[in-house]
């Protein structure tokens, strides 16, 4: 078998490259042939009658395409021409934008924080209705998150404690898709990551951090390994069925009683902190299932 590992070309830190790395390391063991292949070495062309898809340097297209990045188009264009894209385009899509994901989870009725969508508005427009801004906090008592739609690394969701701050927000963000959403206090600076292959959770790690709301690695947190529970390992497996992904990292927040509560699922999710802190590389499991799907 031949597969591309598809990456953002404009992103060569450490961090981003370490997934594609491993993928290929473990393909070799496993006899797959594996090149790593930036978006942007990729032209696509549509016309009247014909799609196709040309590497920079004619290199034969692939059997298949596991997708580390979020050019959602590029992922469509794979799919038009028959090849396999995992995750695919549509799972990429739903998770890359927060509010379609909390969408689709609650229409399968997956235990999310209450959440409330803010109206579509154009940049540029010279007035805000205020009021109707303030009436979507009516479900809420302050502090409540506020997250835009697409961000990552916790950098676009805010804690909002008072109503100056979310009406300065709301000044800010106006123009971008964002939600509010009910804060789990209980669960502050601290979550879980249950990694999702197929139907197996494959590992688990829990963030804890003392100076932040957000338990994100790349804002300090500290990460040890995480034994989950059935309760946990069910809602994170519900979950990646819920957005269609074959692999997946689930975060979950853990509300009073412990109980168990979808934070976002994320489908470019790194996989250095798993294997480091619990020793599991992920992407042997990776491998073998898409092996199993597109035989």
């Amino acid at each position: 078998m031949y597969g591309w590992v598809i990456f953002n070309g404009h992103m060569q830190k450490e961090a981003f490259l370490q997934f594609p790395n491993q993928l290929k390391v473990t393909a070799n063991t496993l006899g797959i042939e594996i090149k790593l292949v930036p978006n942007h070495y990729i032209t696509q062309i549509v016309t009247s009658s014909n799609t196709s898809l040309k590497h920079k340097d004619n290199i034969a297209l692939p059997s298949f395409v596991i997708f580390h990045d979020k050019d959602i188009t590029l992922a469509r264009q794979f799919e038009q021409i028959s090849i396999p894209v995992f995750n695919s385009s549509t799972c990429i899509d739903i998770c890359d934008n927060k509010v379609w994901m909390y969408q689709v989870l609650a229409r399968h009725e997956i235990n999310i924080p209450k959440t409330v969508f803010a109206p579509k508005v154009f940049h540029n427009t010279p007035t805000l209705d205020m009021e109707s801004y303030l009436n979507l906090t009516k479900p809420f008592s302050y502090p409540f998150i506020v997250k835009e739609g697409y961000g990552s690394f916790g950098e676009q969701v805010y804690l909002i404690k008072n109503q100056k701050q979310y009406l300065d927000k709301v000044t800010e963000i106006y123009d971008k898709p964002f939600l509010l959403q009910q804060f789990i206090d209980s669960s502050y600076g601290e979550d879980l990551r249950l990694f999702v292959v197929g139907d197996h959770v494959v590992a688990a790690i829990k963030r804890q951090s003392k100076e932040d709301f957000r338990a994100n690695v790349y804002l300090g947190s500290t990460v040890s390994a995480y034994t989950p529970t059935e309760k946990e390992k069910q809602l994170a497996l519900q979950a990646a069925k819920a957005v269609g992904a074959t692999y997946c990292g689930v975060d979950i927040l853990l509300g009073p009683d412990q109980e168990p509560i979808i934070c976002e699922v994320n489908t470019n999710a790194h996989v250095a902190n798993i294997l480091k802190y619990t020793g599991i590389d992920v992407t042997h499991s990776i491998l073998n299932t898409i092996m199993k799907e597109i035989h």
